[in-house]
């Protein structure tokens, strides 16, 4: 599979945040989250799934179980299966995640 960037149409999640489908193949599905400033991802977890996530730009306040911290360009985080995670914009940003296995419940709500 290869994609190029500006062919992929952005779903809108809600008025501060958008995503896009950057590839998928296998179990693994790469998704890129652009959230205005203030954006938030709700405190959630995942039973069926793991998720890594990169820092692409900006900055986000994360939260991953217990622990709350600031994380810029560059850093990641990781939130295994049942472990609560979320984030908040604290800039405009952009954050890749990654999952596995793939998220069937965005491929649905991209159509």
């Amino acid at each position: 599979m290869i994609i190029n960037h500006a062919s992929i149409d952005a779903h809108i999640v809600n008025e501060t945040s958008s995503r896009k489908i950057l590839g998928m193949g296998g179990t693994l599905m790469m998704v890129e989250v652009t959230f205005a400033k203030g954006g938030i991802g709700e405190v959630h977890s995942h039973d069926a799934h793991e998720q890594v996530s990169y820092i692409v730009k900006g900055s986000f306040e994360v939260q991953v179980g217990e622990e709350t911290r600031i994380l810029k360009a560059g850093d990641s985080f990781y939130a295994g299966f049942n472990v609560p995670h979320g984030v908040k914009a604290l800039e405009d940003s952009v954050i890749l995640d990654v999952f596995t296995p793939f998220r069937q419940d965005f491929l649905e709500a991209s159509r």
